[in-house]
């Protein structure tokens, strides 16, 4: 009989492309479009924040290309931790960011009906079920392979640039018009790091739009010659991010009138209607669904992927490695799934409300856990040597946003990583696969 964990994905049908779209794809969701309405009480500190963000995330962009390249292994920062600090620290970082896919993964899922319910008012009314019958027709998808995956990302990563690219465009025009009046005037008196409205609060509230910049990573074994497409895919995809939030956020925060644009519930179609007119709030309400459907189709993919790494390697439950006949870690996918089903009906008391707004921040904080861990993992393992002050940063920049978070959801992530402990001693004691660890060659 086949060992379970022998078992490897047949074909790869991931190129760069799809590669790059896995990577824009789960970082702009429809909370994009909201961005600007959260940053406009900040002026030009907002702006900087934007910058600070993007310089932090391309130095983990770089970190997780040089690591790609040395270990085109799936799983991503589970394989990179693994490789550095042996299984248990890899589980321990593995299992907490497994569990803030599918916690995050609830939060993307209403994101997809959300902007749909004021399109179809009907859809409000049911929105649970809307939602679920969303999530289980994206799982069965990423169960019958993973080509068609890739085409679902690519196409909706194409359509949710394009109302960025209208905006970006429309400011242009805006500000080659005169229509700059609006803005606040740039000082360096008006510029301040700490505080309420400064560049540090700005910074950890923009910091969260660049999660799933690794996306390329989880699924390495699916992708066509990754130690070339990853690295390419995840630092033009930052690269291209970056520019969008920084120009796009700032342009529709700077340009309208700080107080209409922060009450508003739909900054970028106000910014639109005001200077084009037409039905722009439909228009934007569509591709914000568009866009949130494509971040939940790559994070579902990656749901399924990471435990599959995991059970192959025998720290998870082996049950978890079987591979369907097309190819895909159904068993996991579906547990992803159900997971997830649990955390939608449980939110649908309006009473679970905050709780749930609770767990979307911790998740967030098991996700800069993962980034902080491959960052010391690329150190370790001198992936690397031009590149280490590079990695240094990265690891800098994520020990300070996991501290942006907040005492509470930093020791409640502790929690939640140790939770996990006793499954890794269960599935190692009868896993002889987890007492190794490889060792990556140094670039």
């Amino acid at each position: 009989m086949t060992d379970p964990r022998s078992e490897t994905p047949a074909r790869r049908p991931f190129g760069f492309w799809v590669c790059l779209a896995l990577v824009i794809g789960n970082m702009i969701g429809s909370g994009f479009f909201l961005m600007p309405a959260t940053l406009a009480p900040f002026g030009w500190n907002g702006v900087m924040g934007w910058l600070v963000t993007s310089l932090g995330a391309l130095t983990l962009a770089i970190t997780f290309g040089s690591l790609a390249r040395v270990m085109p292994q799936a799983g991503g920062p589970y394989a990179y931790s693994r490789a550095a600090f042996g299984p248990f620290a890899a589980f321990v970082v593995a299992w907490s960011y497994w569990v803030s896919m599918w916690i995050g993964n609830v939060a993307i899922a209403t994101g997809v009906v959300a902007p749909l319910s004021t399109i179809v008012p009907g859809i409000a009314e049911d929105s649970v079920i809307w939602t679920l019958a969303i999530v289980w027709l994206l799982a069965a998808i990423n169960c019958f392979g993973a080509a068609a995956v890739g085409r679902i990302q690519l196409v909706t990563t194409i359509l949710k640039i394009l109302p960025l690219a209208a905006v970006l465009i429309l400011a242009i025009i805006v500000l080659m018009q005169g229509g700059g009046s609006e803005a606040p005037p740039l000082s360096a008196d008006g510029l301040t790091f700490s505080g309420e409205l400064g560049i540090a609060a700005a910074a950890t509230l923009t910091l969260w739009s660049f999660l799933g910049l690794e996306s390329a990573t989880v699924p390495a074994e699916r992708v066509a010659a990754p130690e070339r497409n990853i690295p390419r895919a995840t630092l033009i995809g930052v690269l291209v991010t970056g520019i969008l939030y920084t120009f796009v956020c700032s342009a529709v925060a700077l340009l309208m009138p700080a107080e209409q644009i922060a009450n508003s519930g739909a900054p970028m179609a106000d910014f639109i209607g005001r200077h084009w007119g037409g039905p722009a709030g439909v228009v934007i309400a569509l591709f914000a669904a568009i866009a949130a459907f494509g971040t939940l189709n790559g994070w579902i993919l990656m749901q399924g992927e990471l435990p599959w790494a995991m059970a192959r390697d025998g720290v998870f439950p082996a049950w978890f490695a079987k591979l369907s006949r097309h190819g895909t870690p159904v068993r996991a996918h579906v547990t992803a799934s159900l997971l997830v089903t649990v955390v939608l009906v449980l939110n649908s008391a309006r009473s679970m409300t905050d709780l749930f707004g609770f767990l979307i921040l911790l998740a967030t904080c098991a996700s800069l856990v993962a980034y902080f861990a491959s960052s010391l993992a690329a150190l370790k393992l001198r992936v690397a040597h031009n590149k280490a002050a590079i990695f240094m940063v990265a690891a800098l920049f994520s020990a300070w946003a996991i501290y942006g978070a907040g005492r509470e959801a930093v020791l409640w992530g502790a929690v939640l990583m140790a939770s996990g402990v006793p499954l890794y001693f269960l599935s190692r004691g009868s896993s002889p696969a987890a007492e190794a660890a490889p060792a990556a060659p140094p670039e």
